[in-house]
């Protein structure tokens, strides 16, 4: 559990996928479908700070409301992408959105963490709300789904997720049978999510829930879906800097992880109750 409102797998790092494996990405946590049930309180995670990255929030099911040091809140319903550049620091809060705490319902969720270059490691905080309808969408051939691309591009279509490092980010939603296929940069590090279903990668067959990490040894990705299945493509191109990092601070040198410190204790990052 991360709060008490986002039930999660962590597949990166770990299992021997490290932060340096997966640049530019650093964490992704995967909140399976869960029902919370009703509740009286809004479950989630309290005041925390980021420093140094950004955070992408991805709503399949079950809404997340949020709150931030410098006064901007939202919601983030189904469908839609949050796209948080923390930069030089921020406080933020996230839970469950009031009206879907009360009825309860299925939840699933997907929080990714993509570093910044050193360059950018101090810029100033601010969001990229995508709604749903916002995104750029690729209808495949003969109805074998839609891909919405939410960062980079997908056959000339070009997702409206602004990024300080080349990233593509696909949502993609097949019928059973439906194919795809696409070439993503050898020199990027890519992976995919099965969100639902079961697909075929290059004719390997994958299950649910399961996570695919590329060699970088080729271009060309095939997919089949051999049941109804929902994807999430991620690839970067590596940020070739040293990683120091402590909990919600990802910085180069430890050097600048103490001096994150000392801002935090200071009040730099501003306040939220």
């Amino acid at each position: 559990m991360v709060g008490d409102g986002f039930r999660v797998f962590n597949m990166v790092p770990g299992r021997g996928i490290t932060k340096e494996r997966m640049s530019p990405f650093l964490l992704l946590d995967f909140n399976a479908e869960y029902d919370f049930g009703p509740s009286d309180h809004p479950r989630g995670v309290d005041v925390h700070p980021h420093k140094g990255f950004e955070t992408v929030t991805i709503a399949y099911k079950g809404s997340v409301a949020h709150h931030d040091s410098s006064g901007n809140s939202g919601v983030i319903h189904p469908g839609d992408v949050q796209w948080m550049t923390a930069g030089a620091g921020i406080l933020h809060k996230e839970y469950h959105e009031e009206n879907f705490s009360k009825t309860g319902g299925p939840f699933e969720m997907v929080q990714l963490w993509v570093n910044l270059p050193a360059k950018d490691k101090v810029t100033s905080p601010h969001y990229q709300a995508i709604a749903a309808d916002q995104m750029g969408k690729v209808k495949l051939p003969q109805g074998a789904g839609l891909v919405n691309v939410i960062a980079g591009n997908f056959e000339d279509t070009k997702g409206h997720a602004s990024t300080y490092t080349p990233v593509n980010v696909f949502d993609i939603k097949l019928e059973k049978g439906g194919r795809t296929d696409f070439s993503l940069p050898r020199t990027h590090n890519s992976a995919i999510l099965v969100v639902n279903g079961e697909i075929e990668v290059n004719e390997e067959l994958v299950k649910e829930h399961s996570f695919i990490l590329f060699r970088n040894d080729g271009e060309e990705i095939f997919i089949r879906a051999t049941e109804k299945a929902v994807l999430l493509v991620l690839s970067g191109e590596p940020i070739n800097e040293p990683i120091a990092s402590y909990g919600p601070f990802v910085m180069n040198t430890q050097e600048e992880i103490y001096q994150t410190f000392e801002d935090y204790q200071a009040g730099k990052f501003g306040t939220l109750d």
